[in-house]
């Protein structure tokens, strides 16, 4: 898929949410999981620096930004089971809130990208598996965000340290 067109579909309310049929969802989750087995580390490291440019515009607007925060808590609250990859996003929406509330400003611009673009990628109807498979919809998520976090765990670490301490 395009970069732009993923993108695009960021931004766009109106996705078309048709439910498929029984076979159709034992058809998508078969596939899903074949392709669930392709999705390397490397994919999911390409997923989450596709969305670098995006990330810096939100993090530039901070209302566009708290929009996006407030759609990750809904969708957060439909999935019944996280995992522990997904276990992060409640954490990065904390601290990205902080850091608008300018409660806590010492993290490196670099991080904030990086997590505004996992978040971006959780949050998009469209990616590498649709999340309306049941079981394996949510694998490339769990694949960006554990990148991510690989990525910045020690702000993440020291985040969660201040927080103690601050809250």
């Amino acid at each position: 898929m395009a970069d732009d067109e993923k993108n695009n579909n960021l931004d766009d309310e109106n996705q078309n949410n048709t439910v498929p049929g029984k076979e159709d969802d034992e058809i998508e989750a078969l596939l899903a999981a074949e392709e669930a087995k392709n999705f390397s580390s490397e994919d999911a490291n390409k997923a989450l620096t596709l969305l670098y440019p995006k990330a810096e515009e939100y993090l530039n607007d901070t209302s566009k930004l708290e929009q996006l925060l407030l759609r990750i808590e809904e969708k957060l609250k439909a999935i019944p089971k996280i995992g522990e990859k997904l276990s992060e996003i409640p954490v990065f929406v904390m601290m990205i809130r902080s850091y608008i509330k300018k409660e806590y400003t010492e993290v490196p611009i670099g991080t904030l990208i990086a997590i505004i673009a996992a978040l971006l990628y959780f949050i998009s109807p469209v990616d590498l598996i649709p999340d309306v498979i049941p079981g394996a919809g949510y694998i490339d998520d769990a694949a960006v965000v554990g990148a991510c976090l690989l990525l910045v765990e020690s702000d993440v670490l020291e985040y969660q340290e201040w927080r103690k301490t601050n809250k």
